[in-house]
């Protein structure tokens, strides 16, 4: 068995498709097929069942994905280790989060990152749900995560700040700061979609207030949801980091405030270059 083969029948899984999998490793579809088969023939059991329009894990195959992913995981931080103990700052820092904080919190990092360590690349691993993150994380994704704080994480965690949220609602509002989240239960909101964790963070808020806040539109889009929410097509509830510098909606704080702290974490230690990382972080908490 070779790491090559871990990562042809990994991308095979992860697209559903031999052929979308072979066109993302510009390899041609024969050839992946018979690295396959070559894999499996080595395991001594089958992996993948093919189906006429996709591609489905075997029991077998199951129970081998995750220490494959495992696998593969393990070789690039090898790399990257080797080149860090040679004085090499080069090579990948692999940094798992979820898709909010890519938009609001991590551009400024990223910039600075990139002024300070320009041959160091930045490979981003972008999850909806925090519990998406944690298990990912769990299965050696990524260098470092940043994210909420994991319930029961057995490894390092490093505090980054408080990240506050507010209501966006129309310019020719009346409401003024503060704001209690009650004003809007009986009103239509912009919501975030299912699967998103700022959709139970938004539901478990108005909770806690006595409500369920009802959706007149639900998108997939976290950028978008303060756009809406500016064309009146309903209040929304947004981490403040998300917003655009013009828009034309009005911003209210919450009081009482809806908040959620951000933490970097990871299994073990950080490396001098990781450490590195979460401190730009650490810099960027004010921002939050």
């Amino acid at each position: 068995m070779t790491l090559r083969q871990f990562e042809y029948l990994v991308t095979v899984v992860d697209e559903g498709s031999f052929t979308r999998a072979a066109e993302l490793l510009h390899v041609t579809q024969p050839a992946l097929s018979h690295q396959i088969r070559a894999l499996e023939k080595a395991v001594g059991t089958q992996l993948l069942d093919r189906l006429p329009r996709t591609v489905r894990l075997t029991p077998a195959g199951r129970a081998w994905l995750p220490f494959a992913r495992q696998a593969l995981a393990d070789a690039e931080r090898a790399l990257t280790a080797a080149r860090r103990a040679g004085g090499l700052e080069c090579g990948e820092l692999h940094v798992a989060t979820l898709y909010s904080l890519t938009l609001g919190v991590l551009p400024p990092v990223l910039r600075a990152w990139r002024a300070r360590h320009p041959d160091v690349r930045i490979r981003l691993f972008e999850h909806r749900h925090a519990d998406e993150l944690r298990e990912a994380m769990a299965e050696g994704q990524a260098d470092v995560a940043v994210g909420p704080e994991p319930p029961g994480w057995p490894g390092f965690t490093h505090t980054l700040g408080v990240e506050e949220f507010v209501m966006v609602v129309p310019a020719d509002t009346e409401l003024r700061s503060p704001v209690d989240l009650r004003v809007f239960a009986d009103e239509g909101w912009v919501h975030y979609a299912p699967g998103n964790g700022l959709a139970d963070l938004v539901d478990a808020a108005c909770r806690e207030r006595g409500f369920q806040p009802w959706a007149a539109v639900r998108t997939e889009q976290t950028a978008a949801v303060p756009v809406l929410a500016a064309a009146g097509l309903g209040p929304a509830l947004v981490p403040r980091n998300v917003l655009p510098e013009t828009f034309d909606g009005v911003v209210l704080r919450v009081d009482p405030p809806v908040r959620r702290t951000l933490v970097a974490y990871s299994h073990k230690e950080p490396d001098p270059l990781t450490r590195a990382f979460i401190g730009l972080l650490g810099e960027a908490g004010c921002e939050l």
